[in-house]
């Protein structure tokens, strides 16, 4: 992890947790928080949820979205605005989760259309890319994972790529209890930087790159360790307050 970046723990809760679960995590985390100089804390909740946890959030400790449409507005029925998330006071919204794309159609066109729209609306889009375990046996990862980040960040300047954070998450790794090697989360998240600095040069050492997929207690330090991650976006270990105070400590102590 580059000192230089400031690192990001950023829980995604999925479809869990109950509105008073929620909000007695949010209760018994946020003075633990350190100072977002230190470590950016995120918790990316259930739209239902949102407005009571922005409420309750400290100074530290800021709530994302999960997903959001493009559209400001329009025919969309069960969709979320961006405008009504950047009016419930959300900071932070999760695009192109692998989960989104395999379940729900979400296509690297439409990751564009609503990192452009995040932006527009104030939002800061975590951008995920990752591989299926086809891909990773077949020796492509880079080449797909490349291929992810530039239609991602199509027609995005250079002011906007840094307000955007970048999640790898290997497919395969997701939910599994597997998790990519330091090894092989470094040698990706480096090539997905290369990418990033060929579309915009000298900006790319300054976005920040996060590793996701099975992250835990007993592994973060290992991925922290690494040069090009700069935390994680963290599934069933964020759901759990001391397992989350350990994440957020372990990138406060890099």
């Amino acid at each position: 992890m580059n000192k230089h970046r400031i690192p990001v723990i950023a829980g995604n809760w999925k479809m869990y947790k109950t509105r008073d679960e929620a909000l007695q995590f949010i209760y018994a985390v946020n003075q633990e928080m350190p100072s977002r100089d230190e470590v950016e804390t995120v918790i990316c909740a259930n739209d239902v949820l949102l407005r009571d946890l922005v409420k309750r959030q400290g100074e530290s400790l800021k709530i994302g979205a999960q997903n959001m449409h493009f559209a400001e507005n329009g025919a969309f029925t069960g969709e979320t605005s961006p405008l009504v998330l950047e009016t419930t006071g959300v900071a932070y919204v999760i695009i192109g989760h692998s989960e989104r794309r395999a379940m729900f159609n979400e296509t690297d066109e439409t990751v564009n259309l609503k990192v452009h729209s995040a932006i527009k609306h104030d939002l800061t889009p975590i951008v995920c890319v990752g591989e299926s375990l086809e891909i990773r046996e077949a020796g492509t990862t880079n080449e797909v994972v490349k291929n992810q980040i530039i239609k991602a960040y199509a027609n995005l300047n250079d002011k906007d790529a840094l307000s955007t954070i970048v999640a790898y998450e290997p497919i395969w790794a997701i939910g599994t209890g597997k998790t990519a090697t330091p090894e092989q989360a470094e040698e990706t998240i480096k090539a997905i930087r290369d990418v990033l600095a060929s579309l915009y040069g000298e900006v790319a050492s300054k976005i920040r790159i996060l590793y996701g997929g099975s992250v835990n207690a007993k592994n973060i330090d290992a991925l922290l360790a690494k040069e090009n991650i700069d935390g994680a976006l963290v599934g069933g270990a964020s759901l759990d307050v001391s397992s989350y105070l350990t994440l957020v400590k372990a990138a406060l102590n890099k």
